[in-house]
C-alpha cells in the first residue's frame, strides 16, 4: 500500500527590503521558506496547501520598535514572526521580521557563517509562521528537531550545539 501523494504547497512570497541585504537576494530567502514549509508539510503539525508570506529585512530601529509593540521587550530582536494561522482555503499565512544588523552581530559573536546563521533564522521563523513555537520543552524539542533536520540536509551544522573555538 503507498502513502497517499501530497501536493507541494503553494507558496506566495513577498520580500521588503527597509536596509540593504545584497547577500540575501530573494532567490535564496524563497529557497529556505519553501525548505522548511515542505519539511513542515511532512512533519503534519500543521495541514495546510498554500502559504502566504511576508518577510521584511529591517534596521535596528524598526526591529526594536516592533518587538516593544508587539511582545513589550525594548530591543532589537533577530527574528519576530507573526502567525496568523490557516485560512479555510488551506492557506496558512504569516509576517516575518528579520533584523540585519542583529544577524550579523549573533554571527559573528556565534562565530557562525552568515548565510548558515540566516538560513537558520528564516526557517525559524518560517516554522512559527506554521503554528511551530518553543514554550513548553516538548515543543522547543520539535520545532529545534524539525529546524536542524531542515538544516541538515543544506550541510549546515545544528545551530543548537555550543562550540567552543
Amino acid at each position: 500500500m503507498s502513502k497517499p501523494n501530497k501536493t507541494a504547497p503553494e507558496l506566495s512570497l513577498t520580500i521588503h527590503y527597509a536596509v540593504e541585504a545584497n547577500t540575501l537576494p530573494r532567490w535564496r530567502i524563497r529557497s529556505w521558506v519553501q525548505r522548511a514549509m515542505l519539511a513542515a508539510q511532512q512533519e503534519g503539525k500543521t495541514s495546510f496547501t498554500r502559504m502566504q508570506v511576508g518577510l521584511r529585512i529591517v534596521g535596528l530601529k524598526e526591529a526594536q520598535q516592533l518587538n516593544a509593540g508587539y511582545r513589550q521587550k525594548d530591543y532589537a530582536t533577530n527574528v519576530l514572526t507573526f502567525e496568523y494561522g490557516v485560512q479555510p482555503d488551506g492557506t496558512a499565512a504569516g509576517d516575518i521580521v528579520l533584523c540585519l544588523p542583529v544577524l550579523k552581530r549573533e554571527a559573528r559573536e556565534q562565530r557562525k557563517d552568515f548565510l548558515c546563521h540566516a538560513a537558520h533564522l528564516i526557517i525559524h521563523g518560517t516554522l512559527h509562521a506554521l503554528g511551530y513555537d518553543h514554550e513548553k520543552v516538548r515543543d522547543a524539542t520539535r520545532m529545534e528537531t524539525l529546524e536542524t533536520s531542515i538544516l541538515a540536509t543544506m550541510g549546515i551544522d545544528n545551530p543548537y550545539l555550543i562550540h567552543e573555538k
